[in-house]
């Protein structure tokens, strides 16, 4: 598992790179969290991350939870077919604004 920070138009972006499962999970969230609560805003760059499990899937609902207590926004670009097909079914992506790149999920954060 690995984060990289980067900014476009004054948002954070959080590339992810490797899969979001029980053994990564935590790590993720002590990764990401910290960054959800200082920038409320962030675009999450999901290009690298191939699978999740469900254990994935609770940490992206922590990072909203933690975004909307912060009156902050959370956009995914770069999900995967089988990762969107997943958050689809569980009823997940409803929570996140989901775009094909990172220029439209600034222009979807900036609403």
């Amino acid at each position: 598992m690995n984060i990289e920070l980067k900014e476009q138009d004054g948002i954070k972006i959080v590339q992810v790179t490797g899969d979001i499962d029980s053994k990564t999970a935590a790590e993720t969230q002590e990764k990401l969290v910290p960054l959800v609560e200082q920038h409320k805003t962030l675009i999450l760059d999901m290009t690298g991350v191939a699978f999740m499990s469900s254990a994935g899937l609770r940490t992206m609902l922590l990072l909203y939870r933690h975004a909307t207590a912060a009156n902050g926004k959370l956009a995914l670009v770069g999900l995967s077919d089988q990762i969107k097909d997943t958050m689809a079914a569980t009823g997940f992506l409803r929570f996140f604004a989901v775009c094909k790149d990172t220029g439209e999920a600034v222009a979807a954060l900036r609403k």
